[in-house]
């Protein structure tokens, strides 16, 4: 009986998987119990768009805070953004926003494999979006005590 398997294996292309999958899901979880691999899942749950969403909004708030402190006197404390604010506020919230959108979009695709082996990936945007409310909390308290408006 003739070989009717064929010789490419369809499972090794990820990146045409996750794009294809991004367009047309169908897979909720894996199909077998030892399959970890990237794109054993195309479909995601409705709230990690939720919390995508509010890592962004708060992406935001942060870069327009941290533009309002500055103004009034504030140093920042990243260098690498020090370096993109004295080229212009465009350029620092054009590559925070980035940075900001590519992290979340990879940690949710990631979302379903463990993390040292015990921590699922998904966990790390519960954090995220803590450390932003924390972040954005912290900002305006400084606008409201330390560095009045002039």
């Amino acid at each position: 009986m003739p070989e009717r398997r064929l010789r490419h294996d369809r499972r090794r292309g990820t990146l045409r998987s996750l794009l294809v999958g991004g367009f047309n899901p169908r897979r909720r979880g894996p199909r077998r119990s030892y399959d970890t691999a990237v794109t054993a899942t195309d479909w995601h749950d409705a709230r990690w768009l939720a919390v995508v969403l509010l890592i962004l909004v708060l992406s935001v708030a942060d870069a327009l805070l941290t533009l309002t402190l500055l103004d009034r006197g504030a140093l920042e404390a990243n260098p690498v953004m020090e370096v993109l604010l004295r080229s212009g506020g465009r350029s620092f919230a054009i590559v925070k926003m980035g940075l900001t959108a590519l992290g979340v979009v990879v940690l949710t695709v990631l979302g379903r494999v463990r993390a040292f082996g015990r921590l699922p990936v998904n966990f790390v945007l519960y954090l995220v979006l803590a450390a932003y409310a924390l972040l954005v909390c912290y900002e305006l308290w400084l606008l409201q005590s330390v560095l009045p408006a002039a």
